[in-house]
């Protein structure tokens, strides 16, 4: 995965021309507007098209939108499209540029600036510079004081946020819509990896060419066909964060200012149910999904590949004790595996191991994972609190030892280390500076939970250390995208308990860490096409892919995050949350081999077991970038995910021949007649919620009417035999009656 930030060091060539060629006055107005208290100029410099963004007496920043090189070039101004503040024509022995420029003043600044290229004929794109760069209040961008925060992580949203200290601009959130710019990938060959960052002041985005990223036989850009070279989303705030908690808090407010500005991907209606039911008859019947051993059945990690563990059996029981409470039916399943669980618990050191006593050679059971020690005691207090006595007492027996581990390695955990006397096996991750840095965000939570089975103060002691030592760590934070989002949930917990606020805000560090972390475009490149990547999380820091279980456990940890928040949660944040969840829903369908091409998947060895796509068990992972899919394996231990959409995105209505499928988490339903039932959401404002009633078997639809709380009646998009479909607001109530 490349990381999107250099180093600075001495000022760039590229910065110095623009410095010369402001502080000559040299460049030709073309057109003028405003962004709020901001003034932009357009303006036609010797090799590129500018735009001036500049805010009186402190600074501004120059966005490079046409580059043409050395070719001579004209510029007019077209007649604006509605919606447009300014639209601009060059035209050149390249070709056409038009240029398009959006705004949008209300509360925060957002400019998106769009090149849309015509080729005069058949051609390679040449390298192209970056686009953005920092201006102190006399045009110079070699003399502004400023950090980086955030950059582009391999294919992950494609954003650049920075502060300018001096002068006092503010806080800048640019972002590069990667989905405009599928096209251009396709036609060159080439991967938006790690290609909006920069080092200062020359920042912003480096379009990829064949020869940078070495692409065997590329392609060309069409003679005569218009194509995107850059969709880009500058939002502006006039503070500059001077903490890390604030920061992280802007960093979603603009992430979420920009997020309203681009189309989004559409969604589509899945069966959850039915293929919650279809797993739990693949994990009851298939050969290679459970094994015995001292007489208990244990839960395979992989489709033929692994040994049991304890976080995987603790995480299928838990997700099919959500089911049976769903379904209101009992699974005797879940409680055959339940049988087995104390094998994993070692009277000398007083807590779970990984692997069962009889593990072998294969494995070193000595070695503990640092957050594999509390996962599962994550799952046991889940358990406990929903009144499972035998996981009360598993989990009470074992924590004693967990917080002797975060009190010696003074909540800073490495990566590996003997589970007998905590000799670090290793330390730090790839870049051999940070360990599991996440991982106090699972420990306060699991701290929270025993505090709620017990009373004891000392573990609200354990949630504070535990989340005080992870401050400072900034946009470092997430090692593991599931760790990072319970950790916003112990916050958000913590900050219930003691009235801190400091702890409300310190859930934002955590949220920022994930949705930098989030692929926020919609990838059409390779294989990716045929599946959908948009608002995925990669699994780890420095992951490639996308993995099924930290999707669907980042989404239940999301529901409990948003039912406790309440209306103090920062506007952007519930927005954000929500989409994430409902793009969720949509894209974990992709996951599971059969409903993908065959001829796409991996094929051959994998890093653990095989692949059956006859089974709906999910693959472990999807890519951003298009590779084959399936590399990694088949999860069994990711099967927990379609128990858990399922039971969220699925409602009973007492007495209805349907089901209620939401998109959104339901906060609240209430029958209000024989046949009324008014239904809540919390989701993002000027949102879009998926609604979707669905027969039951041996049952008819009804007529069905949908009306805003207002009484406003909302028109089907859809309907068929099964199913009718609609379109509601993601916040606020909605009322659904039928015959």
């Amino acid at each position: 995965m490349t990381q999107a930030t250099e180093q600075p060091n001495t000022v760039s060539p590229n910065a110095l021309s623009l410095r010369e060629e402001l502080a000559g006055n040299a460049m030709k107005r073309l057109g003028r507007f405003e962004l709020g208290d901001l003034d932009v100029e357009v303006r036609a410099g010797r090799d590129s098209v500018w735009c001036l963004i500049r805010r009186d007496g402190k600074g501004g920043l120059a966005l490079r939108t046409a580059y043409l090189g050395g070719a001579a070039f004209t510029c007019t101004e077209a007649t604006a499209e509605p919606g447009l503040a300014l639209q601009i024509e060059v035209k050149s022995a390249l070709g056409r540029h038009r240029l398009c420029f959006t705004t949008s003043g209300a509360d925060l600044h957002r400019l998106r600036a769009q090149v849309l290229f015509t080729p005069a004929e058949t051609m390679r794109i040449p390298h192209i510079p970056r686009d953005l760069y920092p201006l102190d209040e006399k045009d110079d961008p070699s003399r502004v004081q400023g950090n980086v925060e955030a950059a582009q992580r391999g294919v992950n949203a494609g954003l650049v946020y920075f502060r300018m200290d001096e002068p006092e601009f503010g806080s800048v959130l640019y972002f590069q819509n990667l989905t405009s710019l599928n096209p251009y990938f396709e036609a060159t060959g080439t991967k938006p990896d790690g290609v909006v960052g920069g080092a200062w002041p020359e920042l912003g985005y480096l379009p990829p060419t064949p020869e940078s990223q070495q692409v065997d036989n590329p392609g060309l850009l069409a003679k005569g066909e218009e194509i995107a070279l850059s969709d880009a989303i500058i939002v502006v705030r006039d503070w500059a964060a001077n903490n890390e908690r604030e920061m992280a808090r802007q960093f979603l407010q603009m992430l979420g200012v920009a997020y309203q500005s681009f189309e989004l991907p559409r969604v589509d209606y899945r069966d959850w149910v039915g293929r919650a039911d279809r797993t739990l008859r693949d994990l009851q019947t298939a050969p290679v999904a459970l094994e015995k051993h001292f007489g208990d059945l244990y839960v395979m990690p992989y489709v033929e590949g692994e040994v049991p563990d304890v976080m995987v059996q603790l995480s299928v029981i838990q997700a099919l004790h959500e089911y049976a409470k769903w379904g209101r039916e009992p699974i005797p399943l879940k409680d055959e595996l339940k049988k087995g669980l104390e094998k994993f618990y070692d009277p000398k050191v007083k807590t779970l191991r990984r692997f069962l006593p009889d593990v072998g050679d294969e494995k070193d059971n000595n070695a503990v994972d640092s957050w594999y020690l509390y996962h599962p005691m994550l799952n046991l207090g889940r358990l406990a609190l929903d009144g499972d006595e035998q996981a009360r007492e598993l989990l009470l027996k074992s924590i004693d030892y967990g917080i002797d581990a975060a009190r010696h390695f003074k909540y800073a955990w490495p990566i590996m280390y003997d589970i007998r006397d905590f000799s670090i096996m290793q330390k730090a991750r790839g870049d051999e500076r940070f360990g599991q840095t996440d991982v106090g965000g699972i420990y306060a939570y699991v701290m929270l939970q025993c505090f709620e089975l017990t009373g004891e103060d000392r573990f609200i002691k354990e949630a504070r250390a535990a989340l005080d030592a992870a401050k400072d760590l900034r946009f470092d934070l997430l090692y593991q995208a599931n760790l990072t989002v319970w950790g916003a949930v112990a916050c958000l917990r913590l900050w219930r308990i003691t009235d801190d606020p400091e702890y409300l805000a310190q859930s934002y560090v955590y949220l920022a860490g994930l949705f930098h972390n989030c692929e926020i475009w919609e990838s059409e490149i390779g294989h990716a096409k045929h599946y959908r990547n948009f608002m995925g999380v990669t699994c780890l820091h420095d992951a490639p892919y996308m993995a099924m279980y930290e999707c669907f456990e980042t989404f239940a940890g999301f529901d409990e995050y948003l039912s406790q928040a309440g209306p103090d949660l920062e506007t952007a944040v519930r927005m954000l949350v929500s989409e994430y969840c409902k793009y969720a829903l949509d894209r974990a369908w992709f996951y599971y081999p059969d409903v993908l091409p065959r001829e796409i998947i991996h094929t051959g060895e994998h890093q653990s077991g095989t692949i059956d796509p006859t089974l709906s068990f999910p693959l472990e992972d999807l890519y951003g970038d298009g590779q084959s899919p399936g590399q990694i394996g088949q999860e069994i231990y990711g099967c927990g995910g379609a128990f858990v959409f399922a039971t969220r995105s699925h409602h009973h209505v007492e007495g209805a021949p349907f089901r209620l499928y939401c998109d959104h988490f339901v906060r609240t339903q209430e029958r209000t007649g024989e046949r009324a039932l008014s239904v809540r959401l919390d989701g993002g404002e000027n949102c879009t919620a998926n609604v979707s009633l669905v027969r039951l078997k041996r049952k008819k639809l009804p007529k069905i009417r949908v009306a805003t709380a207002g009484g406003d009646a909302i028109r089907p998009r859809l309907t068929t035999d099964d199913r009718i479909d609609f379109h509601v607001p993601a916040h606020g109530r909605f009322v659904l009656t039928w015959e």
